[in-house]
């Protein structure tokens, strides 16, 4: 971990098992399968459920300030708590979760490497017990919109060209082949992908244990495709979540000062009324995650 930008906001597996019970961490789950916490979870962790908990389900929207004083607080959780993240999926939502953490200003928060995949290949304790933490007083900072791309700003860099875009869903989403991924139901009217985008799948970060590659690794992953910091990037996906990923690795593991999630993304986007998409453009093969 040390070659990465800030390797700080990655925690090993058996950091968390060591620091569990200590009253400084916090160790929450948050999964695309939102059951797979009730199935067994690392123990002393809190579950947060991605669609109702990690979102303002009325205005289609992150949480607002208030909604996220409110979730750290009835976790237990001051602006001084260390808080680790880890999930399915190769840690998709946990990294949601970072990217509102860090708009909202907490400090010290962290991604378990290789998430919920590597906890159990381990072998490492389950439990289903959930763990009750006293009510808090939590006060964050007013939201970091740097870190996020709205639909005006991307329809300017779709204009002028000056900006490294990333879509990171399937090669199928990117051709316009799907809509979205199966099962998945918040969709678009239209399949493609932003015009100039590049293709790099999220997927394509990790190893097969679920881990981040290698700062080399993603250097050479990300600026084979040009992206390598030199101008601003904005990450998108179908909602934000996968981009959320790539945008935790370009940012805290490459060190991309220029670096926003676009989370309106494709459903935004491919339900615009005439926003001009590409669809059918070569993309990489072999990854459908």
């Amino acid at each position: 971990m040390a070659d990465y930008a800030h390797p700080e906001t990655l925690a090993t597996t058996q950091w968390v098992d060591d620091h569990r019970h200590d009253p400084n961490v916090r160790i929450a789950e948050v999964d695309v399968d939102t059951s797979a916490y009730q199935e067994g979870h690392i123990p002393n962790a809190i579950g947060w459920n991605w669609n109702t908990q990690l979102c303002d389900t009325v205005r289609r929207d992150i949480l607002s300030q208030s909604q996220f004083e409110a979730l750290m607080s009835g976790s237990g959780i001051t602006p001084q708590t260390t808080v680790v993240l880890y999930g399915d999926n190769n840690n998709w939502f946990a990294a949601w979760a970072f990217w509102q953490m860090k708009i909202y200003g907490h400090k010290d928060v962290r991604v378990m490497d290789g998430g919920r995949r590597k906890w159990l290949a381990e072998g490492r304790e389950l439990t289903t017990d959930v763990p009750i933490f006293a009510q808090l007083v939590y006060k964050a900072l007013p939201a970091d919109l740097s870190l996020r791309a709205y639909l005006r700003s991307v329809q300017s860099a779709v204009d002028q060209r000056n900006v490294a875009m990333v879509d990171v869903r399937s090669p199928q989403e990117f051709t316009g082949e799907i809509l979205a991924p199966p099962g998945l139901p918040e969709t678009c009217q239209r399949g493609g992908h932003l015009p100039g985008a590049r293709s790099i799948p999220w997927g394509m970060a990790c190893n097969e244990d679920g881990t981040f590659k290698s700062f080399e690794d993603l250097r050479r992953l990300y600026g084979g495709q040009g992206v390598d910091g030199s101008k601003p990037v904005i990450a998108y996906c179908r909602i934000g979540e996968r981009s959320s990923h790539t945008w935790f690795v370009l940012k805290y593991l490459l060190g991309f000062d220029n670096i926003t999630n676009y989370d309106g993304s494709w459903t935004e986007w491919g339900n615009l009324v005439g926003a001009p998409i590409e669809k059918g453009a070569a993309a990489p093969q072999g990854v459908t995650a």
